[in-house]
Order: structure tokens, then C-alpha cells, then sequence
């Protein structure tokens, strides 16, 4: 459920986001946590593990069939051409590639060479790949995924009547945050439901009491909702595209 009032309006002091730490010092997150002089930690509540080309045998997808490939991160951009290089299938230079976004697609340099290449990509979703769909109509696509795959893209190829076989090349993996067990954080930030399955796993008693939380996306939104706790910090919104907005917009009320 969502708070619309300012009762929970608290001072923040400390966020724990749920994600990797950045591999960089340029994150947004860290000039966040210098201007508002806050304590940001960073666990992954969920890693991800590759399928083994063993199981992935067990799917009978032939990779062969398939002249295009419709990719929606940088973990199944990674296992496709893992579960390529393990079961020696050699990448065809004529495939082409669909991402999601341009820096989805601009991953795929880690693989391919780049330029000699037909990548498409959107903004971030398959509704922004429409119309170069429409051109590539007669594809037969694979969708590389999880066990837990958003189905959103998925639901867009076949309600448009695009051949799209998926294939689970990678499972996400509860992580074990035993060690947080008494580690108490002003703001928790999720962004996704797998990390809020996440939570219950590993503290199946958790109780939200003062601690706000903050979601990216509607399905995480839900998920929190589902658990009967208090979404405090809504992103994306009209006033805050990013987490980061989000997070500073309360920031600025409850630490005036």
C-alpha cells in the first residue's frame, strides 16, 4: 500500500540499496550520499546463476534454427554466448540482435564486433522496438531469460504474432543475508520482486515498523503491496524518472 500523507516522514540517515555496488565511483548514488551527507550500502538480494549447457540440452532448442535474438540485459547478453561457447555452436555473422535499450546493445561489444553487426535497440522497452519489428517480421526470434523472467517483452512478440521461442539460460538465486540480520537501515530501495521474496526468505518475520521503503517499477510496487507493507518512495513518477530523483525528492522533506 502506499502512504499519501506525511506521517512516516522521517529523517534519513541511512539507505541500503539492493543492487551491486557500482563498479565505478561516478554512480549518482555516491554524490547522493555526499551532498546529503547519508550512509548508502549496496548487497545484492538476488545473484544470478547460468544454466549449464547439460540442462539447457534438456529444452531441445536447436540454436541453429533461430536468425534473431531479442535481448533485455546484460546477464542474458553474458549467458547466450556462454551456453554458445559451452555447447561450441558458432555465432552466425548474419544474426540479428533486438535489446532493449542502447546500452544493452552496446554491451554486445564485449561478444561481437560491433559495427559488422545488425543490432537494433529501443529505449527501454519491446513496444519501443515496434516498428523495426514490423520490418523483421518473418525472424524467427530466441528470447535468452531467467526462471523468473519479466514477461512483459515476452507477452509483446507474441501478442504481435513474432516467432519467439524462450530460452532459460540463467536462474536467479536467492542470496544469503544472514549477516544483515541485526543491521537496521533508514530507507531499504528494491527493484525487483525477486529481491522482496528475497527479504522473506532470509527473514521470514521481517517487520517494516519506521523503515521506508523505496521500489522501481510497478511489479515491484506490487509485490511490496502484497506483503502488506508500506511503499513510501514510488519511482518511476511524473516528478522522478529514476530511483535516484525518487530518493532525493523524500529526501529533501524528511531531512529539512
Amino acid at each position: 500500500m502506499q502512504e499519501n500523507n506525511d506521517e512516516r516522514l522521517r529523517k534519513v540517515k541511512s539507505i541500503l540499496v539492493t543492487l551491486p555496488k557500482p563498479e565505478t565511483e561516478k554512480s549518482p548514488y555516491f554524490d547522493l550520499a555526499k551532498k546529503y551527507n547519508l550512509r548508502i550500502d549496496f548487497r545484492s538480494f538476488i545473484h544470478v546463476e547460468g544454466v549449464p549447457a547439460k540442462d539447457f540440452r534438456k529444452e531441445k532448442i536447436n540454436l541453429a534454427d533461430f536468425t534473431a535474438v531479442v535481448f533485455t540485459s546484460r546477464n542474458a547478453v553474458d549467458h547466450f554466448f556462454r551456453i554458445c561457447e559451452e555447447m561450441r555452436f558458432e555465432v552466425s555473422v548474419n544474426l540479428k540482435y533486438f535489446c532493449i535499450s542502447e546500452s544493452t546493445a552496446l554491451y554486445l561489444q564485449k561478444y561481437i564486433q560491433y559495427r559488422k553487426r545488425k543490432i537494433f535497440f529501443g529505449k527501454a522497452t519491446a513496444s519501443d522496438l515496434a516498428e523495426v519489428l514490423k520490418k523483421h517480421a518473418t525472424e524467427k526470434f530466441l528470447y535468452p531469460c531467467s526462471d523468473v523472467a519479466t514477461e512483459d517483452t515476452m507477452n509483446f512478440l507474441q501478442k504481435n504474432g513474432y516467432d519467439v521461442t524462450p530460452a532459460v539460460l540463467f536462474r536467479t538465486v536467492v542470496s544469503d543475508l544472514s549477516d544483515l540480520a541485526d543491521v537496521f537501515y533508514d530507507v531499504l530501495a528494491f527493484f525487483s520482486p525477486s529481491s522482496i521474496q528475497s527479504l522473506y526468505t532470509n527473514f521470514p518475520n521481517f517487520l517494516q515498523n519506521n523503515t521506508r521503503i523505496a521500489t522501481f517499477g510497478l511489479n515491484t510496487q506490487k509485490a511490496v503491496a502484497d506483503k502488506g507493507l508500506i511503499v513510501d518512495i514510488a519511482a518511476p513518477n511524473p516528478e522522478a524518472p529514476s530511483m535516484i530523483m525518487a530518493l532525493e525528492n523524500y529526501i529533501k522533506k524528511s531531512n529539512k
